[in-house]
């Protein structure tokens, strides 16, 4: 495999700036890799829409190389665990940045900004 089947990847020696910029080309990348192919519907899509056309026990897309798939529940359970992490990961910049701590939003709590989202609902 050469550097141009995998342009994303830092690079095996360089400076630091080559270094930062390449790892976060990397994320960028892998991310828009995640979302690729979904149309508007694909990326509203919700969990409990899901779980309310088979229930926890249904196979989804997610398939292992013998072809075995994995079920709705252990796809949750890997969700959780995802949010979860990446959310420490972000009460841990913010605090760094502005100390903002907290374990959950307060009461009343809603997304400022243009670009500002409802919240999700489980719904």
């Amino acid at each position: 495999m050469s550097d141009s089947d995998t342009p994303w990847e830092p690079p095996i020696a360089g400076s630091e700036a080559d270094h930062l910029l390449g790892a976060l080309d990397r994320l960028r990348t892998t991310f828009r890799w995640k979302a690729d192919g979904l149309d508007a519907a694909g990326l509203r899509a919700r969990v409990a829409a899901a779980l309310a056309e088979g229930g926890p026990e249904q196979l989804v897309h997610l398939s292992w190389p013998d072809g075995r798939h994995a079920s709705l529940r252990r796809l949750l359970c890997d969700l959780i665990e995802e949010y979860g992490r990446h959310t420490g990961h972000a009460d841990l910049l913010r605090e760094a940045v502005d100390g903002l701590v907290g374990e959950d939003p307060p009461p009343g709590w809603k997304p400022r900004g243009a670009a500002a989202q409802d919240v999700p609902s489980r719904a």
